[in-house]
C-alpha cells in the first residue's frame, strides 16, 4: 500500500470539495489540507450553496424561502523551501451569511403601497493566512503563522416581527484585523496516514457602522432617521480542527474531520441598534447572537478507481450554535451526504468536483424584540464545489 499508488485519492479525501451549511456563520471549515501537500502545490477552487429554509412565523403564516444562495472562493500556495521548511498562502472566505425573505409574511416584510422591502442581511470574511512549517523529520510537521481577516456587514429589519425595529438598517464598514493559527502534524506516507491538530485564534474587529431607522405608516415611508455613526464590536470565533486519514486497503483510504468552533457568547450589536433596544426595555438584546459551541463531524471514504479517475463518498454531522437562533440564519445543524469525483489527466495535476445534500435542523426563530417569531422545519440545501490542484 505505497504512496504513490495513493497519492489521487489522498488528494481528493484531504480537501473539502463543496461549501458548507454550518452552525452560525461558519462556511469553509477552514482546512490547511493543502498546507500539507507533499512538495510544491498550488490549487483553487469555488463552492456554491443553494439553500432552502422556509418556515411559518408565530402567526402561522409561511414565511417563504429566506435563504439566499452564496459562494465562496478559497487559492493556496505551498512551496517546499527546503527539506526542512515550507511556506504556505492560504485564501478562504471562512464566516459569512446572506438572508433574504421574501413577501409572503409581514412579520418581515413592509408593504409601503407603491412597494414591498422585506428584510436581508449579508455578513462576508476574507481570511489569508501564512504559515511557515518546520519539519524535523519525514514524519512531524509542526506549523505556526499570522492570519490577516477582513469583515463587513449589512442588515435590513422589516416587518412585524421586529417592532420598533421595524425599518433599522445597519452598514458595517470593511474592517481589517489580525489573528493566528499554529499547528502540528504527523504522518507515515508508505500506509497513507495523516494527522493534524489546528488551531486558529479569535480576531477582533471594531467596525465603521451608520446605522437609521425608517418610521412607517400603512401607505409610506416616514422621515429617515439617520443615527451618528459608531462602532461595532465583532469578534470571529477560535477554532480547532483535527484531521485524519489512513489508508485501509489498496488504493483506499477512510479519513475524518472534527472542527470546534467557540460560537458561545458570539453576538453582533452596533451601537445604536444597543441604544434602541435598551430604550425599549432590553437592555440585553442583540442584532445576532449565539450560545452554544458549534461541532462538525465529517467523515469517509476515497478510492482510486482506475489511474486517472477517483471518488469519495462522505457524511457529516453538525451540532448547530444553539435554538432558538435569529431570524437572519433561522436553523441548528444538519446532516449530510457528500459525493466527489476526480480526474487526473497528468501525475501532476487534478480536476475535482463534488455535491452535498444537508438535512437542515429544525429551529425556532428570534428577534431583539421576541423570544419567539416563527418555526422554521424540514429545511434543506445542496452544495457544489469544483477544484483544480497542480504539484510543480
Amino acid at each position: 500500500m505505497k504512496l504513490k499508488t495513493l497519492s489521487v485519492a489522498m488528494i481528493l479525501a484531504t480537501a473539502p470539495m463543496t461549501g458548507a451549511f454550518a452552525a452560525a456563520m461558519d462556511r469553509t471549515g477552514q482546512s490547511i489540507s493543502a498546507f500539507l501537500q507533499p512538495g510544491n502545490y498550488a490549487e483553487a477552487g469555488l463552492s456554491v450553496l443553494d439553500a432552502d429554509v422556509s418556515g411559518k412565523d408565530k402567526n402561522g403564516v409561511n414565511t417563504g424561502d429566506m435563504a439566499a444562495s452564496y459562494h465562496s472562493a478559497s487559492a493556496a500556495l505551498k512551496i517546499q523551501a527546503t527539506d526542512n521548511i515550507s511556506v504556505g498562502l492560504l485564501f478562504d472566505q471562512p464566516f459569512g451569511a446572506k438572508a433574504e425573505y421574501d413577501s409572503s409574511s409581514p412579520a418581515f416584510s413592509q408593504n409601503l403601497g407603491t412597494s414591498i422591502q422585506t428584510t436581508s442581511a449579508e455578513v462576508t470574511t476574507e481570511n489569508l493566512t501564512l504559515l511557515v512549517g518546520y519539519q524535523p523529520n519525514a514524519n512531524l510537521n509542526f506549523y505556526a503563522g499570522p492570519v490577516w481577516q477582513q469583515a463587513k456587514g449589512e442588515v435590513h429589519l422589516r416587518g412585524t416581527a421586529y417592532a420598533s425595529l421595524n425599518g433599522y438598517d445597519a452598514n458595517m464598514k470593511n474592517d481589517d484585523a489580525w489573528g493566528w493559527a499554529a499547528g502540528a502534524a504527523y504522518q507515515i506516507p508508505e500506509i497513507a496516514l495523516k494527522a493534524s491538530l489546528t488551531y486558529r485564534s479569535e480576531i477582533k474587529h471594531k467596525l465603521d457602522s451608520g446605522e437609521s431607522v425608517q418610521q412607517y405608516n400603512a401607505t409610506a415611508a416616514g422621515m429617515l432617521a439617520a443615527l451618528p455613526s459608531g462602532i461595532t464590536e465583532v469578534t470571529t470565533p477560535q477554532s480547532v480542527n483535527l484531521d485524519f486519514q489512513t489508508g485501509i486497503m489498496a488504493n483506499t483510504v477512510a479519513f475524518a474531520n472534527v472542527r470546534w468552533v467557540n460560537w458561545d457568547g458570539f453576538a453582533i450589536k452596533p451601537p445604536k441598534f444597543g441604544t434602541l433596544t435598551a430604550g425599549a426595555g432590553l437592555p440585553n438584546a442583540n442584532l445576532v447572537e449565539y450560545n452554544k459551541d458549534q461541532w462538525t463531524i465529517n467523515a469517509g471514504v476515497g478510492r482510486k478507481l482506475t489511474e486517472k479517475w477517483s471518488g469519495t463518498v462522505s457524511v457529516g454531522w453538525d451540532s448547530g450554535a444553539g435554538n432558538p437562533v435569529t431570524t437572519l440564519g433561522p436553523t441548528e445543524g444538519y446532516w449530510s451526504l457528500g459525493l466527489g469525483a476526480q480526474f487526473s489527466p497528468a501525475e501532476n495535476y487534478f480536476i475535482q468536483g463534488g455535491v452535498k445534500y444537508f438535512w437542515l435542523g429544525d429551529a425556532d426563530a428570534l428577534t431583539a424584540s421576541s423570544p419567539y417569531e416563527g418555526s422554521f422545519k424540514d429545511n434543506h440545501a445542496i452544495g457544489y464545489g469544483m477544484k483544480i490542484g497542480y504539484k510543480f
